[in-house]
């Protein structure tokens, strides 16, 4: 069986946090699945200033030490390289759009979703409008810009529409705290959304694997939330910095996530919603969505994720692994998605 030649596209052209980001979830990623009998990986590593390196690992030594080239010269080595498909691994706007975009100018395949669809998922109130006129519930919104004024009565959730992590998310419960909130929101994008509230209930996380063309609903991912204590997640409960810059993945502890049964009740019925997410949204490989359950049980849609970085601590890959899938498994699955009849895919 030949080795698969696979590029894992790693960094930010956005800035140092999604650069760390990406970063983190990919030196898991690389550490968990390096098997040369499978694969021969390389790296491809973006900085903010959108000059490209291709480091021998993902160590700041090696990235240190790897001269910086522009894009006219990246293609240059790219297109010599004999690679066989791509693993993005970046999760800014740019990463998820322009990149993959550059990587479908160029022929080569890569697992996970289009850029026009990572467009519109991490455009929070597009993606929320196409799962409505699919038929899945959705709390009342409305997208600002700077000047507009909030018409939702409150409790309502301030959010900008296009962060991911919580970045400037804030619960207003009184109109004279929307000043503040939409200031903080309006920091991390030019527009934002406010989000009628949405009583607890539970807050719980999809995700759905393509296999043999085939939708494949995982055990849900719950979140730690109290309808008095906690009412919603933010930015600590996923991600903190440690002393030395480097980022920690706060939301893998089993305290604030952790895998329902898949016995639960509500199982079935979020997978149902999210299989209508993914078809709407026109998802392939894999998708991910949060979705808030309020106290009658019913699926309110928040936002769509529709990223995987193949990593242990990645969500669909811990879910996976509570569905008795390797993680080596969920990968060769999504290779074969990706390169359909080609030669070199895999069995598993």
């Amino acid at each position: 069986m030949p080795v698969l030649n696979i590029l894992h596209l790693v960094g930010s052209a956005h800035n140092n946090f999604y650069c760390d980001l990406s970063r983190l979830y990919a030196q898991d990623c690389l550490s968990a699945i390096a098997d040369p009998s499978l694969y021969n990986f390389q790296i491809a590593y973006i900085t903010p200033d959108r000059q490209w390196r291709f480091p021998d690992s993902l160590s700041r030594e090696d990235i240190a030490l790897t001269k910086p080239i522009p894009l006219f010269d990246a293609i240059q080595f790219l297109t010599g390289q004999n690679i066989d498909m791509m693993l993005p691994q970046m999760f800014c706007i740019p990463g998820m759009t322009q990149y993959r975009a550059l990587f479908d100018l160029l022929k080569i395949p890569y697992i996970g979703n289009t850029p026009d669809i990572m467009a519109i998922a991490a455009h929070k109130a597009r993606a929320k409008a196409i799962v409505e006129a699919a038929g899945v519930k959705v709390p009342r919104g409305e997208l600002l810009r700077q000047g507009d004024v909030p018409t939702i009565t409150p409790p309502a959730v301030v959010k900008p529409v296009s962060s991911d992590n919580s970045l400037g998310v804030v619960l207003v419960k009184d109109v004279n705290e929307y000043d503040a909130a939409l200031k903080k929101a309006f920091e991390y994008a030019d527009e934002v959304i406010v989000e009628a509230f949405i009583e607890l209930g539970r807050e719980v996380r999809c995700g759905i694997i393509v296999k043999d063309g085939e939708l494949i609903g995982l055990p849900l991912e719950e979140y730690l939330v109290d309808p008095h204590d906690k009412p919603i997640r933010n930015y600590a409960d996923k991600l903190q910095q440690t002393d030395d810059g480097d980022l920690h993945l706060t939301a893998k502890d089993n305290i604030k996530a952790w895998i329902l049964d898949p016995n639960d009740p509500i199982t079935q019925k979020v997978q149902q919603v999210a299989k209508r997410c993914h078809q709407a949204l026109g998802c392939r490989h894999y998708s991910l969505f949060d979705f808030r359950i309020d106290p009658k049980g019913q699926p309110w849609f928040l936002e769509a994720g529709l990223y995987c970085s193949f990593a242990p601590k990645s969500v669909i890959s811990s879910m996976a692994k509570a569905a008795r899938i390797p993680l080596n498994d969920l990968l060769i699955t999504a290779i074969n998605e990706t390169l359909g009849s080609n030669k070199k895919v895999l069995q598993n």
